[in-house]
């Protein structure tokens, strides 16, 4: 992919520290919302999260994790009763399909745990670079990129931060510009603010804090 020009980046820069500066202000404190108490719950949390609200991943998941209680228990489930456990995610299909997949591959490849490196665990059925950057950041404190999601990819082309659609070209775009030690957390910022100031729903831009952008 053809990098943006120097040019182009020196001025992105400006805007996205600019950014980064009012995201914290608004939201001195942020993270994680989904629910889980191991690092497995924590991967079928988010790939459960696709499409789907986080507080609704958190009703499934209080029931499931109760049901479903070590990564043996999801190699040995039933597809149908799992699709059923996980129906009101949407999507629950692939969902199920993949889950039970990565639950079979991380017990015989990965010795019953979630890798720690990028190339590994983007292996998983299920799992993209998305799901690999939260799962890897909160797992093990691991930043190897930015997770875009529907938040952070409507933000950064509202504000001009990238030229692309695709979520890995708007990432490699947001890792030429924003700094490292920023990477975890503006994703996290990102869906704050797209939840409280400037959601996906036609609004008035005019009245977002960061419409001065």
């Amino acid at each position: 992919m053809k990098n943006m020009t120097p040019r182009v980046r020196a001025m992105r820069k400006k805007k996205v520290a600019r950014m980064v500066r009012m995201l914290k202000n608004l939201f001195p404190e942020t993270g994680m919302t989904l629910r889980y108490s191991n690092n497995w719950e924590l991967l079928v949390a988010v790939v459960l999260s696709a499409q789907c609200t986080d507080k609704k991943v958190n009703e499934v998941t209080e029931t499931l994790f109760k049901k479903y209680r070590t990564l043996g228990a999801y190699v040995k489930a039933d597809k149908k009763e799992f699709e059923k456990d996980i129906h009101s995610t949407g999507f629950f299909h692939t969902k199920a399909k993949n889950i039970l997949a990565a639950a079979k591959m991380i017990q015989e490849k990965f010795g019953g745990k979630i890798p720690r490196t990028m190339a590994e665990i983007v292996t998983i059925p299920g799992v993209a670079r998305k799901t690999a950057n939260v799962v890897l950041g909160n797992a093990y404190g691991v930043v190897d990129g930015i997770a875009v999601d529907t938040h952070v990819r409507r933000l950064a082309k509202l504000h001009g931060l990238t030229d692309h659609d695709d979520p890995v070209k708007i990432e490699q775009d947001l890792m030429q510009i924003l700094p490292k030690k920023e990477w975890f957390l503006f994703t996290y910022r990102c869906i704050d603010y797209g939840r409280k100031y400037c959601p996906a729903r036609a609004h008035d831009h005019a009245h977002c804090p960061l419409s001065d952008l």
